[in-house]
Parts: structure tokens; C-alpha cells; sequence
């Protein structure tokens, strides 16, 4: 079975930067996309940015830019790299990965405060 554990959230000021991670663990070789959402106080759940096995990325244009997500395949680790943070990139941010077979599995997400 496999878990993903996000963390790297915290409370930062506008303009700075921070990067979350995502560890996962267990079997996780039929993995075939990571994908970072984020679900805000009465907004929608939002995918920010994916990452496919072979390493071909994808953001939401909201973030294109200043996002950058990667992945180390020897930590079994994706990582979110945040830069030039806006308040209204506050959120719950949440790993997901998509296996092969369809299945999903989601961490338990981390906050990210952006704010003065």
C-alpha cells in the first residue's frame, strides 16, 4: 500500500518562496503521474502542477512560472518549488499519485500561508 506524506507548509510573506514535498512510500513502482493540487476556503480543488514518470510537466496558469515541480527518484520524493508567492496562493496544498491501473492515492496535504 502506498502512502504519500506532504509537508514543507508553513506561513511565509508575500514574494518569498518555499518547497513542499511529497515522500512516498511503499510500492510505488507503477506509479505514472504525480500531481500537486491545493483547495482553498471556498474555492475549488485546483491542480497546480503534474509531473509524469518519464519526467514531462504541467502547471495551471495560475502558477506557470513560478511553480516548479520535480521529483528525485532515488528519495522516492516530488517536490513543489515556490516562488514570488501571492496571498491568494494560501492554501491546503495535496500530493496525489495516479498508478497505472487507474488507482489514486492522496497525502494528507500540508498548509501554505501566504501573508503579511
Amino acid at each position: 500500500q502506498v502512502q504519500l506524506v506532504e509537508s514543507g507548509g508553513v506561513l511565509v510573506q508575500p514574494g518569498g518562496s518555499l518547497r513542499l514535498s511529497c515522500a512516498a512510500s511503499g510500492s510505488i513502482f507503477n506509479i505514472k503521474l504525480m500531481s500537486w493540487y491545493r483547495l482553498a476556503p471556498g474555492k475549488q480543488r485546483e491542480l497546480v502542477a503534474a509531473i509524469t514518470s518519464g519526467g514531462s510537466t504541467n502547471y495551471a496558469d495560475a502558477v506557470r512560472g513560478r511553480f516548479t515541480i520535480s521529483r528525485d527518484n532515488v528519495k522516492n520524493t516530488v517536490y513543489l518549488q515556490m516562488n514570488s508567492l501571492k496571498p491568494e496562493d494560501t492554501a491546503g496544498y495535496y500530493c496525489k499519485a495516479l498508478f497505472t491501473d487507474w488507482r489514486t492515492v492522496w497525502g494528507q496535504g500540508t498548509q501554505v500561508t501566504v501573508s503579511s
